[in-house]
């Protein structure tokens, strides 16, 4: 059974609109993200497809993940892509007491602002979609966007096929959605076919794919 939104609710927007769900666009201007990397190998496939189309995204990178492949999160930023945070250890923010959950993002914080100096935007996707309201007040105050979506692939369910993975996006996308993919090994069977159909058919359809900033 399913717990979760493909398309998420305008009253879920509403409820929580101190987070970025979309954005007001009248452009053909979409957002894909990609969360849970860096990976060498999935996430340096993630690049390459991007670099087709000359598409630019949002990697929501784990801290922990940044630690041990410093050099494919070099070249995310590399690329000209945006980078958020994704905690240190992707918690779960509904079961991590508030003053552990500030201090595991923080972690986060250091090494991108390490790599990305005064560059650094500060961008935030709870794992999970699960966040505390005490724990997003903190990050709010420390300057922090929080990044939730408006299309979710659904690339980690192992219920969902490949081929739901791409309809999911392309059925349910509009001008300004945030798009969620996982650049993950959990995910990387259905991202490696959905992610090229999915840039190939919104390009046809005049989209431009836009970071987050």
């Amino acid at each position: 059974m399913r717990f979760y939104f493909i398309k998420t609710p305008r009253i879920i927007k509403i409820l929580f609109s101190r987070y970025t769900w979309c954005f007001s666009s009248r452009k053909n201007e979409i957002y894909l993200t990609f969360d849970d990397g860096p990976i060498p190998e999935v996430t340096k496939f993630v690049l390459n497809e991007l670099e087709k189309h000359k598409a630019k995204a949002t990697f929501f990178c784990i801290g922990d993940n940044i630690r041990k492949y410093p050099f494919i999160f070099e070249k995310i930023i590399k690329n000209g892509h945006s980078v958020g945070n994704h905690t240190f250890n992707h918690l779960n923010g509904w079961k991590t007491p508030s003053e552990s959950y500030l201090k595991n993002t923080l972690k986060t914080e250091a090494l991108i602002h390490k790599t990305q100096g005064k560059k650094n935007i500060k961008l935030f996707r709870p794992p999970y979609g699960k966040i505390k309201h005490s724990q997003a007040s903190q990050l709010l105050k420390k300057g922090y966007k929080i990044i939730m979506w408006d299309v979710l692939s659904a690339d980690f369910d192992k219920t969902t096929t490949k081929e739901q993975c791409a309809q999911n996006v392309l059925q349910k996308v509009k001008n300004g959605s945030i798009i969620v993919f996982h650049d993950s090994i959990k995910a990387k069977e259905k991202l490696y076919y959905a992610l090229p159909i999915v840039l190939a058919e919104l390009s046809k359809k005049g989209y431009s794919f836009k970071g987050i900033i």
